[in-house]
């Protein structure tokens, strides 16, 4: 067999070089078939198609006849490379800062045991004549290493009666009790030390919060709270 009887350049018992390009032919065409049924380019933020019918990458600005085609060019080295330099342009100019760890925090699900007993006592200062409210509330069956809590809420936050200037809500909350609500007057409340101040006695179970009412200009004598209850507010004794 004379050297025309095989491809120019290709090693004796070989495939040839007809053959190799063949291959790679057929390589790209199996891989732009699997692209295609695996890649959705309508998310590819580089793909267009133009007027002309034909497709366009954004980011090496080059021209494609079919999908199959650009699909197999983002499988290239200049696709590749091109995407890497943009990756790094952008970490570039927008550096990440360092995110603090937000830790999940799921809500408490505690089987409620009802509302807790309490008492309330109306006392007022001989020396200032400011008007006083002693609450004591009992949380006999709290949950171990845990304290009652309180706060203010305004009329306003409430969603149980209809908003009223004139008062607002103290709430204690300590499971696994129900959180319990007073209304009181709507007055400055004395914040000095020995005029507002909480207690906890552990071993009795009793939660104890006593505050004092600034002296209003128009001597009007606060009302004496009432418990708001959560399914039925009661209006405040006259």
């Amino acid at each position: 067999m004379s050297g025309m009887d095989r491809d120019w350049g290709a090693r004796a018992g070989g495939g040839g070089v007809a053959s190799e390009i063949q291959q790679k032919v057929d390589r790209r065409e199996r891989l732009r078939q699997l692209a295609l049924q695996t890649v959705d380019l309508q998310k590819d933020p580089y793909f267009m198609k133009n007027h002309l019918g034909s497709y366009e990458c954004k980011l090496c600005l080059t021209l494609h006849n079919n999908e199959g085609n650009y699909l197999a060019h983002t499988q290239g080295k200049r696709h590749q490379q091109n995407l890497a330099r943009r990756a790094a342009k952008e970490a570039r100019d927008n550096p990440t800062l360092p995110q603090a760890n937000k830790r999940s925090i799921k809500p408490r699900k505690t089987i409620k045991i009802g509302k807790p007993g309490y008492r309330v006592t109306k006392q007022m200062d001989p020396e200032t004549s400011q008007r006083s409210l002693l609450f004591e509330v009992d949380y006999p069956e709290i949950e171990e290493n845990l304290q009652p809590r309180h706060r203010f809420m305004s009329a306003y936050e409430q969603r149980i009666e209809a908003p009223d200037k004139d008062w607002q809500y103290l709430l204690f909350a300590a499971e696994p009790y129900e959180t319990v609500a007073f209304k009181i007057p709507n007055q400055e409340i004395d914040k000095t030390p020995s005029k507002f101040f909480t207690s906890w006695d552990e071993e009795n179970k009793v939660f104890t919060l006593q505050l004092y009412f600034k002296n209003a200009d128009t001597g009007r004598r606060p009302q004496a709270p009432s418990l708001m209850q959560p399914s039925a507010p009661q209006a405040p004794p006259s």
